[in-house]
């Protein structure tokens, strides 16, 4: 492995990683299409869908971490909402991390278009009033929240992408979360999710050690960053950040699906 491959890899991890804390999302709706297409761009090694997706799921690991650190104060995690959709999105990234090993590149590729499309056009949707909501008076379905947290992990699992980019806009536009608090427990949630996506990556021989390392260097190092800078940015900014994110990188999934 030359430097040059080292200091890319570590880029691209550390920009999806800042891109994590600050928004409340593992980073994989950025790594995952960076790491597929920007090494081959260099000359570099071309990773395959598997490798990707496996990369992925370990690294948000170390991200949300280092997310969660920098959120634990302020009241912006709540602990029930992660109870609930943590537990179930366990079960269901494993479930998925296993289940990915049957699937070919094109099914894994088709799942991740389909997950960020539905998020896309979620995040679109008006979020009115909720940032309005105290913190310590935030209420919600909570059988739904767990109902909609393990299908998010099966999906989110066999991309390797713990499924924080569908979290988002599901606790913002289904169970009316304000934002700050959003971010912090989806990363909480994510942190949970990725034990059973990295497990079942693991296990199934599908991570590939070195730039998976490179990555959670530049994980624990960006994500607390970007959580610091997140608490300081208006909501309805990041809300817009995250739409756009989403968008762009659905669109550029389908155009290569299609």
């Amino acid at each position: 492995m030359d430097f040059g491959f080292i200091i890319t890899i570590f880029l691209i991890g550390f920009i999806g990683s800042y891109v994590s804390g600050m928004l409340g999302i593992g980073g994989s709706i950025i790594k995952y299409p960076m790491l597929l297409y920007i090494p081959p761009l260099f000359g570099l090694a071309a990773f395959t869908a598997h490798e990707v997706s496996g990369i992925s799921a370990i690294q948000v690991f170390f991200a949300t971490i280092g997310g969660v650190w920098a959120y634990r104060k302020g009241g912006y995690l709540n602990k029930t909402l992660i109870m609930y959709m943590g537990a179930s999105i366990l079960v269901g990234s494993f479930v998925g991390g296993f289940g990915s090993k049957l699937m070919s590149e094109g099914g894994i590729n088709l799942i991740y278009g389909i997950l960020a499309l539905i998020a896309a056009v979620m995040m679109f949707i008006p979020k009115k009033g909720i940032d309005d909501i105290p913190l310590d008076q935030v209420k919600f379905n909570k059988w739904l929240a767990a109902l909609l947290a393990l299908i998010v992990g099966v999906g989110a699992g066999i991309v390797g992408a713990a499924g924080a980019f569908l979290l988002v806009p599901i606790m913002l536009v289904v169970l009316k979360i304000p934002t700050r608090m959003t971010i912090a427990s989806s990363l909480a949630i994510t942190f949970i999710s990725s034990i059973g996506a990295t497990v079942g990556k693991i296990t199934t021989g599908q991570i590939d050690y070195f730039p998976a390392f490179i990555m959670i260097v530049a994980s624990l190092i960006a994500s607390p960053l970007g959580a610091m800078a997140g608490k300081k940015v208006n909501t309805k900014v990041l809300q817009v950040i995250l739409a756009l994110l989403i968008g762009a990188t659905a669109v550029k999934i389908w155009l290569d699906i299609l």
